[in-house]
């Protein structure tokens, strides 16, 4: 309603929508404004709550697409902001230093048969709506039903029609927020790992290039790599325990006059060590060199301060991967066994993890790991210690959980030159004025007062501006059929009688999806008592 009263002039109208159903969740919201209005438009572009986009980036996709007629998607390479968390000041400054060459490494590799992370990007939308609509899987969820991770197949049916798809990995002004804290990103990552799971049954999807088949396996291993690592970690503690319960047999084969010594050969072990550390660390480390050699270490504080925070991301990074590799573990076995999650929205706000919600949310892993510890110190001294960086990092998972949600731990680091990105050294325009509207509580010079979900609907109903916008919305709404005219008279009715609090959530929602039932409501509310207009409406 602001930004309608903002923009009352403006050539572009602005336009809010709530689906009734929220059937397939957000591929369905774009597959709603595609069946509505898609004809109306050559181009669309796909953002998040949370996505931010300067115009002249928008200007510049245009004329990409414009220019080149064969571009089905044009993706960006969001970069993570506004987060004050110390988990999310890390991913944020570990996006800002790799990113660039993470981005120009998938533009190399990839050319025009790119992914699509399903925001901040540009989509021509004819052929997207002629090519794009995601199938059913057959079976029950978790690995039929509704595509949940929508994005990477959209990529590959736009390809598959003979449109390219690209990453403008040096297209800048395209921004999203991190989750704040670890608790959310595991949330999101079991939704990310179903998803990914059900890519599995379309490996095998004729006309598909190859490298998008590539990408549907390597979105599983991203979460299948996790459950091979723990069954490794397993097998090799079974092997270690029984090294030591064993009676060793020095003459396996009979008798003979030599004895068969075992063999250990710690090589092996020092070459898997070595290789995962320069697989892991090398592409970070020819990051920071690319920086300081094009000399913006000042985008992150300094050449000390930069490479202070790169070695306190490894360590942090170091100290959340067991308990990443656990819980993506799980989230693979639980999808493959059939169990399916539910979608819960997504905490945006930087409010830390409490003490009692990581102890439910970690206790698992904690007592896992001291378990899993005490059985390997009796009986197998050596390997604990091999292992012990691993059982460490589970056993201080709570309290690790809950100081990195802290947003004072994150503005101390800040403090102290750590974590700094490019936005934070100089904050672009679209970023500083976000964080002046977030900051204000009367944004526009005649604004609506804030409040709650509840009282929005009372507002709705019952004040005369914001009535006139929510009907002004109705935009070329078809009158109500002979079937469906009448049917949420019963939810008015309650409303009335009992006041708006009785109501639903869900019928609140229909009410207000209907303007011949929201016309009927507004006018009766104000035909009653003023006693009993502000006893049951909270408004004179």
């Amino acid at each position: 309603a602001e930004l309608r009263y903002r923009f009352e002039d403006a050539p572009v109208g602005i336009y809010y929508r709530q689906r009734k159903s929220n059937a397939k969740r957000k591929s369905g919201n774009v597959a709603d404004f595609c069946r509505r209005w898609g004809k109306t438009y050559r181009y669309m572009v796909v953002l998040d709550a949370d996505s931010i986009m300067s115009g002249t980036t928008l200007v510049q996709m245009v004329r990409i697409m414009e220019s080149r007629q064969e571009i089905g998607i044009l993706q960006t390479a969001p970069k993570s902001v506004n987060k004050e968390t110390l988990i999310a000041r890390v991913q944020q400054f570990a996006g800002d230093l790799y990113g660039p060459m993470f981005a120009a490494g998938l533009n190399f590799w990839q050319l025009g048969d790119s992914q699509f992370w399903g925001h901040n990007a540009i989509i021509r939308v004819e052929p997207f709506m002629q090519h794009c609509a995601l199938p059913r899987l057959s079976g029950k969820p978790p690995l039929g039903g509704d595509i949940l991770s929508h994005d990477f197949v959209e990529a590959a049916l736009m390809r598959r029609s003979g449109y390219e798809v690209w990453l403008a990995y040096d297209l800048d002004g395209s921004y999203e927020e991190p989750p704040p804290t670890l608790l959310d990103e595991l949330k999101r990552d079991r939704r990310w790992c179903q998803g990914n799971m059900q890519h599995l049954r379309l490996l095998f999807t004729r006309g598909l290039h190859g490298s998008h088949r590539a990408l549907f396996l390597n979105g599983a291993m991203a979460y299948g790599s996790a459950l091979l690592w723990f069954l490794f970690l397993a097998a090799s503690t079974v092997m270690a325990i029984a090294q030591n319960l064993r009676e060793p047999d020095y003459f396996p084969t009979g008798r003979s006059l030599f004895p068969s010594w075992p063999i250990w050969e710690p090589q092996w072990a020092l070459v898997l060590l070595a290789s995962t550390a320069i697989i892991l660390f090398l592409p970070k480390l020819c990051s920071m060199f690319h920086v300081a050699k094009h000399r913006r270490t000042y985008r992150h504080g300094g050449p000390i301060r930069m490479v202070a925070s790169f070695f306190l991301e490894i360590l942090f990074s170091t100290l959340l991967a067991p308990t990443r590799m656990l819980f993506h573990a799980k989230f693979v076995f639980v999808t493959l066994i059939g169990r399916q999650i539910s979608w819960e929205a997504q905490q945006r706000e930087d409010v830390g993890t409490g003490w009692g919600q990581a102890l439910r949310f970690h206790w698992g892993e904690t007592a896992f790991a001291l378990a899993w510890g005490a059985v390997l110190f009796v009986a197998n001294r050596t390997f604990f210690w091999w292992l012990s960086p691993i059982l460490i990092s589970l056993v201080v998972s709570i309290p690790l959980s809950v100081w990195l949600s802290r947003p004072q731990a994150g503005l101390a680091f800040r403090k102290f030159g750590l974590f700094l990105t490019a936005e934070e050294v100089v904050t672009p325009y679209e970023l500083r004025l976000l964080t002046k509207h977030l900051s204000n509580d009367r944004m526009f010079s005649d604004p609506l007062p804030p409040c709650s979900k509840d009282e929005g609907f009372i507002r709705a109903v019952v004040d005369p501006r914001v009535y006139t916008l929510h009907m002004g919305m109705f935009f070329r709404r078809k009158p109500s059929s002979e079937i469906t005219a009448g049917r949420l008279d019963p939810f008015c009715e309650k409303a009335l009688r009992d006041g708006p609090d009785a109501l639903s959530d869900l019928e609140k929602r229909q009410i207000l999806s209907d303007p011949a039932s929201m016309a009927v409501l507004h006018r009766t509310v104000w035909e009653l008592s003023d006693h009993e207009r502000s006893r049951q409406w909270r408004l004179p």
